[in-house]
């Protein structure tokens, strides 16, 4: 995956994407297999003794995205959105063909990654920027300024493991949309459920999303894809099935794919 730093041509380019994951063939694991067939979207494949070895999450995805653009994904579970997003975010690299990313990246896909329970709040804060690909000094310097906006006080100077949960995603939350990436990639709009905290933190996120040059979001929720986004893709078992106009995307899952 080829990545640039300064991003004057912002764009993310899929030449024939394809992910593949490989699966334990044992026939101790039958059972598993048997309900993989069932649950996890994509094309599985059965090794010489029957029982699934692998499966195609993405297949032969050719995409290209410019600047402007916010990209809504829809489809059911297993459609393959989030093995997706994790591709364009550098977390899967393709088994298959090629992706392209020209631009900053951040990734609000799992915003504890990076993080240590055991780690102070004030820790996981410049933990959390470093692992989004800060340097060491501007999380250092971003510390302050993020300890504020989380309301924490002097649980950031608690490991992080006495949190509750909701402590825990205002503190992810807050590093995460600390910065301002030129592609943003998102599985569901978050929402972070403390209404004293709410509101400031919804402003927050919509000028993250604003700012980006291109947005990527997979949602469940038509409302989410209808406000944010300007064109919409249709996924099914890896393959894209329609891209195109937001209103249009959502009446063909509907009629196509909704109870399939």
């Amino acid at each position: 995956m080829t990545h640039s730093a300064a991003a004057p041509d912002v764009s993310i380019i899929l030449d024939k994407a394809t992910v593949e994951y490989q699966l334990f063939s044992a026939r101790g694991r039958s059972l598993k297999g048997a309900l993989l067939r069932r649950t996890v979207g994509g094309q599985i494949k059965a090794g010489g003794d029957g029982i699934a070895t692998s499966v195609k999450a993405l297949d032969n995805i050719t995409l290209t995205l410019r600047p402007g653009v916010k990209l809504g994904l829809i489809g059911r579970n297993g459609a393959g959105k989030t093995t997706l997003l994790r591709a364009l975010a550098g977390i899967y690299e393709p088994t298959g063909g090629r992706i392209i990313i020209n631009g900053t990246t951040a990734s609000m896909t799992d915003l504890m990654m990076g993080m240590d329970m055991e780690a102070t709040g004030r820790e996981n804060i410049f933990l959390r920027g470093v692992f989004l690909g800060l340097s060491f000094e501007r999380a250092r310097a971003l510390v302050p300024e993020i300890a504020d906006f989380t309301e924490l006080g002097e649980y950031l100077d608690l490991p992080m493991r006495t949190y509750s949960a909701g402590m825990m995603l205002r503190l992810s939350f807050a590093v995460s949309t600390s910065l301002r990436p030129d592609i943003l990639i998102m599985d569901e709009v978050i929402g972070v459920g403390d209404q004293s905290f709410y509101a400031k933190a919804e402003a927050r996120l919509n000028e993250m999303i604003d700012s980006a040059h291109i947005f990527v979001v997979a949602s469940h929720d038509n409302d989410i894809i209808r406000r944010f986004c300007n064109r919409a893709m249709v996924l099914h078992q890896g393959h894209i099935m329609f891209d195109g106009e937001v209103e249009a995307a959502l009446a063909y899952y509907a009629e196509n794919l909704k109870n399939a």
